[in-house]
């Protein structure tokens, strides 16, 4: 007897060793594949949301500087600087009160050119001796000769920001030449525009997509963040970001990705977007703990399972030890049965010794056999369920595909006249309707980011006339059906709103959920579709140089290019406007 005790013993250890080593080794590689696959999602969620927002960071800024140039590139704001340069004193004074309704005509039909929207709060007039001829809130006396935005917009123009109460306003300053001025000349006064930063606002504060901790904020050379921060009041101009997204932007003009302590001291996942050229980086960020939760999840949940696995093979091993102890030809030929997967047999011995105890512990044996089978296949099943709600796994790939946004115009303008329910409820019925229209031509929805929406035909062979056709009618649909829009939102008391759209081609990266159908796209077709999709007039479509290429053959579109210089030189690129030949932007008839 004490021989089969050992067996026994010596079986159930081993077998608990095997469990245990397996369940050790699958529970550590699934944690550790989990995890870095969590971590590498995470950082390109950031990233693509660093780069989108940068990227449109960037424009309104360009955007801001270009429209403070018009103003002072302005003749007649020009002849007036020159003809008050040079005066001083009583003379000065008196001019400044003459001069003043000349000067408010030019900056009102200057306003009335790009819009109130913008937000201009104020905008000054200086001579190149710092005296103010002129000011948006009233005659000013002030010498600006000594102030800093004055000294720098002498060299150039510029984009910054200033203390306001506990906010900020941007600060948007063009030096003015004379009307006659060569390249190389200097400057006869500087316009310094002050503006509202709501616009700004609306790219940095909307945390959709961020989970429950993260932000995007962006922070000046001096190591200030311009932007409300999601866990402190008041910390614009007052909490100092010294973290190495910062560094590395300010020292070594470079941009970075990954885990680091953030302004609070918190570990966090971030991405930055460097504008050394405006003194501005921007910065994604995430707590690193809300990324892994799921993890320490997950992991614990495995660990409870691979014990509770453990401990009822372990079970199961000493019972199989047990019955083995005395081989019998009947407990044999009932073990043949189970072997062979039939786990209904039973022995059913009547003797009135240790052989029909045997028997009972062998039938014992073989119901816990099948019990444990069952259970091992329902906590399989657990365990399937717990990796594919917790575990995202994800593909990549690249294809050329078409890219369209669709965005409301003046939305910060709408919304400020609207309250927050209705400002949803027209954003919902603005996206549904233009949802609808790309589903009806085949098309994919990717996302709504605000009060844009992005889609996308994916993967198009631009040899295709048909397919290709179909993407351009889908386009110019949605433009013309602004008036069945417009029907739409009177019925819910909603007010008329206008939109601009924009379609690239080109190859884009898919990162495809093994979980989900959602895909999401990103790349350079993706970011120039944003970038020309500003530059497009109200309720019209323009496209890029690709699509203007594949489609310029067809005779019943017109193609219109957009003449502007800054785009071609910077950014290597033209765009165009389409519309159907014939027609207006709104599909009648053209006179």
């Amino acid at each position: 007897m004490p021989v089969s005790i050992n067996l026994g013993k010596k079986l159930v250890l081993l077998v608990m060793l095997v469990t245990m080593t397996a369940l050790g080794i699958t529970s550590y590689m699934s944690i550790d594949y989990s995890s870095e696959t969590l971590k590498e999602r995470g950082g390109e969620l950031l990233h693509g949301e660093s780069d989108i927002r940068g990227e449109s960071l960037r424009l309104l800024f360009e955007s801001r500087i270009e429209q403070n140039k018009i103003l002072a590139n302005d003749p007649m704001i020009r002849l007036l600087v020159s003809e008050m340069d040079g005066i001083s004193g009583l003379e000065l004074k008196s001019m400044k009160e003459e001069k003043r309704r000349d000067f408010l005509i030019q900056v009102q039909a200057f306003q009335e050119l790009v819009g109130f929207s913008i937000g201009f709060e104020d905008t000054k007039i200086i001579g190149n001796n710092g005296n103010v001829f002129f000011s948006l809130v009233g005659i000013s006396n002030e010498d600006y000769s000594k102030n800093e935005y004055f000294q720098r917009g002498l060299k150039g123009s510029f984009v910054d920001f200033e203390r306001s109460g506990t906010g900020k306003k941007m600060i948007v300053v063009s030096p003015v030449y004379a009307v006659d001025s060569k390249i190389g000349d200097e400057p006869i006064g500087v316009i310094i525009s002050r503006m509202r930063t709501s616009a700004i606002d609306n790219i940095l504060l909307n945390r959709s997509g961020l989970g429950e901790t993260g932000e995007v904020y962006i922070v000046n050379r001096d190591y200030l963040m311009l932007t409300e921060s999601r866990f402190f009041e008041n910390a614009v101009f007052e909490q100092i970001v010294d973290t190495v997204g910062v560094q590395e932007c300010f020292i070594n003009n470079m941009e970075y990705v990954g885990i680091y302590p953030d302004y609070r001291g918190v570990s966090i996942y971030g991405s930055s977007y460097c504008m050394p050229e405006f003194g501005i980086v921007l910065l994604a960020e995430m707590d690193e703990k809300e990324l892994v939760e799921p993890i320490k999840v997950l992991q614990t949940r495995i660990i409870l399972t691979s014990l509770l696995i453990t401990m009822a093979m372990g079970l199961v091993a000493f019972f199989a030890a047990e019955s083995l102890s005395h081989p019998l030809r009947a407990l044999k030929k009932a073990a043949n049965k189970i072997a062979e997967g039939n786990f209904d047999v039973r022995t059913n011995i009547k003797t009135r010794d240790e052989i029909a105890e045997l028997s009972h512990a062998f039938d014992s044996m073989a119901q816990k056999l099948q019990e444990s089978l069952i259970e091992i296949k329902e906590k399989e099943e657990v365990i399937k369920q717990l990796e594919g709600d917790m575990v995202l796994k994800f593909s990549q790939r690249e294809e050329n595909d078409c890219v369209g946004v669709i965005d409301m115009a003046d939305s910060t303008r709408i919304s400020s006249k609207v309250s927050d329910k209705d400002i949803s409820k027209l954003y919902e019925i603005f996206l549904n309707f233009m949802a609808k229209i790309v589903l009806n031509h085949k098309g994919e929805v990717i996302k709504n980011i605000g009060d844009a929406l992005m889609f996308r035909f994916a993967n198009v062979d631009p040899t295709n006339d048909k397919k290709m056709k179909n993407i351009l009618e889908c386009c110019l649909c949605m433009v013309e059906s602004h008036g069945k829009l417009q029907e739409e939102l009177e019925k819910e008391n909603m007010p008329r709103l206008d939109y601009k759209i924009s379609l690239t081609y080109g190859p884009v990266k898919v990162a495809e959920s093994t979980t989900s159908k959602i895909s999401d796209v990103f790349g350079p077709t993706v970011n120039r579709c944003f970038k020309i999709n500003s530059l497009c007039p109200k309720n019209s479509l323009v496209v890029g140089e690709n699509i203007h290429n594949i489609f310029k053959d067809f005779s019943e579109y017109e193609f219109s290019e957009l003449c502007i210089i800054e785009l071609k030189q910077k950014y290597g690129y033209n765009i165009f406007e389409v519309r159907r030949k014939g027609l207006d932007s709104f599909g009648t008839k053209s006179e």
